[in-house]
C-alpha cells in the first residue's frame, strides 16, 4: 500500500500526532518523552502566543493503515524579519525508516513552504528557542534531556538523502562537578563582584522570584539575540513561559546576578535536577501518577543537573559573570551529591561559552544539527 499523507486539523488528530513520538520510541532506553498535554498546548493556535507572529501546518504519514510519521511546518515571521530571511521551519518530526514516508512527509511541507513564497526549509526548530531544536547526529547511546530531542541514527541519513545539508551544529557536554570551587574561580568571582558592583540573589520562597521573573526573560532576550534562529520573546510569550516554568523551579538551583545600583538582572543561571528518568516513568502523562515521579526527581537528591537557561547581558559578556554564578552553584551541587551537569546545546561557534568549562573535567557526548534545504 502506498503512503498516505494527512493534514491534521482536528484536536483528536493532534493528540495522535503528539503521541506518535511515544509509540515510536516506546522501547528505546535513551528517549525522553515530553508531556502530552504540554505539547498539545504548544501546537494549539488558541493556546500558544507564538501564533501571533507565525503559523503552522501539521502532517501525518500513514502506511498500511498505521501512523508512520509526523512533521510540522512552521513560519516565524518575526524570525524572518530579524534575520532577513525567507525561510520556513520544520519541527516535531518523527518517522519510520522508510524512503517513501520521508519523501512524502518532507515533500508536503516543502510544497506548503513554496506556496507561501518561502525560499528554504530549515530545522528541526520550534516556534521559539524555548522549544526543542536540533537533530541528534552524535550521541545516540546517551540519555536525552527534558530540553532536547532524541532521534534514531537513520534520521540524519534520511535528511541528507533528500538533499538537506548542515546549517549549524550544537555541542553538548557532561561537566563533572568538583568537590570544591576552583581557587581561581573564587578569586575571579570576588574581583567581578567588586569591580562591577554586583551581588548574588537567592530565593527561599517562590513568591520571592516573581518580581524578577520578567526581568530574567528581558535579560534573556538581550543575551540570546545573536544566537542561531533566536527571536525576541513578546510580552505575551514571556507571560506564557513564566506561568509554565516558574512554578516548577527548584529555587536553590536558581542563581540571579543583579547590579546593586538599580537591581537590574545582568545574569541568570536557571538549573534543574535532571528529569529524564522521571519523564520516562511518567510516559507522557502528568496525571494520575506522572507528577509524583517529577516531584521526586525535583526534590530528592539528584545525580545529574541540567544547565537549563544561562544568560548574561552583552555588556557583561566575557567579564567573569558565569564564574560568579557557578561559585554559588557548585557548593550546592556538591552537597547534593551531583556527579555531573548536562550543558544542553551550545552552538559550535560559541567558543566563549564552551571555554567556561576549561577548568572542569568535561566530555563532549552529544552533537545536534540544524539542516537546511533551499527550495527556489
Amino acid at each position: 500500500m502506498s503512503v498516505l499523507i494527512k493534514q491534521i486539523t482536528k484536536k483528536r488528530d493532534l493528540k495522535r500526532f503528539v503521541k506518535f513520538n511515544l509509540t515510536l520510541y516506546k522501547h528505546n532506553p535513551y528517549h525522553v518523552p515530553g508531556l502530552i498535554d504540554e505539547e498539545i498546548m504548544t501546537l494549539s493556535e488558541d493556546k500558544n502566543p507564538a501564533f501571533e507572529n507565525g503559523e503552522a501546518i501539521y502532517f501525518m504519514a500513514y502506511k498500511d493503515g498505521k501512523i508512520a510519521g509526523r512533521i510540522a511546518g512552521l513560519i516565524n515571521r518575526k524570525s524572518n524579519e530579524t534575520w532577513n530571511q525567507e525561510y520556513a521551519r520544520f519541527g516535531f518530526v518523527d518517522f519510520i525508516d522508510d524512503d517513501e514516508v520521508v519523501d512524502k512527509l518532507f515533500g508536503a511541507v516543502e510544497e506548503w513552504a513554496k506556496s507561501k513564497g518561502l525560499k528554504a526549509l530549515h530545522g528541526p526548530l520550534g516556534f521559539t528557542d524555548m522549544d526543542h531544536e536540533g537533530m541528534l547526529v552524535h550521541g545516540f547511546d546517551q540519555m536525552s534531556t527534558m530540553a532536547t530531542i532524541y532521534n534514531h541514527p537513520y534520521y540524519p541519513q534520511q535528511l541528507e538523502r533528500i538533499g538537506y545539508v548542515k546549517d549549524k551544529d550544537w555541542f553538548e557536554f557532561k561537566i563533572y562537578v568538583p568537590r570544591e570551587v576552583p581557587e581561581k574561580h573564587l578569586r575571579i568571582g570576588e574581583i567581578v563582584k567588586q569591580k562591577y558592583g554586583l551581588k548574588i540573589v537567592k530565593f527561599k520562597k517562590r513568591k520571592e522570584i516573581w518580581p524578577y521573573a520578567y526581568r530574567i526573560f528581558d535579560t534573556m532576550n538581550k543575551a540570546y539575540a545573536p544566537l542561531y534562529g533566536f527571536t525576541e520573546l513578546t510580552e505575551k510569550q514571556i507571560n506564557y513561559y513564566v506561568g509554565m516554568y516558574i512554578p516548577m523551579l527548584r529555587l536553590d538551583f536558581v542563581t540571579i546576578v543583579i547590579r546593586k545600583e538599580d537591581d537590574a538582572v545582568v545574569g541568570f543561571g536557571i538549573t534543574m535536577p535532571n528529569l529524564s528518568h522521571a519523564l520516562r516513568k511518567a510516559k507522557g502523562r502528568f496525571f494520575p501518577f506522572g507528577f509524583i515521579h517529577l516531584l521526586k526527581a525535583l526534590y530528592l537528591k539528584p545525580k545529574v543537573v541540567d544547565l537549563y537557561l544561562i544568560g548574561v547581558l552583552p555588556e557583561y559578556r566575557n567579564k567573569g559573570l558565569n564564574t560568579l554564578m557557578f561559585n554559588d552553584l557548585i557548593p550546592i551541587y556538591s552537597k547534593q551529591g551531583i556527579e555531573y551537569a548536562e550543558s544542553n546545546p551550545e552552538l559550535e561557534t560559541n567558543i566563549a561559552v564552551q571555554s567556561q568549562w576549561d577548568y572542569f573535567r568535561r566530555e563532549h557526548h552529544k552533537t545536534r544539527r540544524a539542516y537546511i534545504k533551499h527550495l527556489l
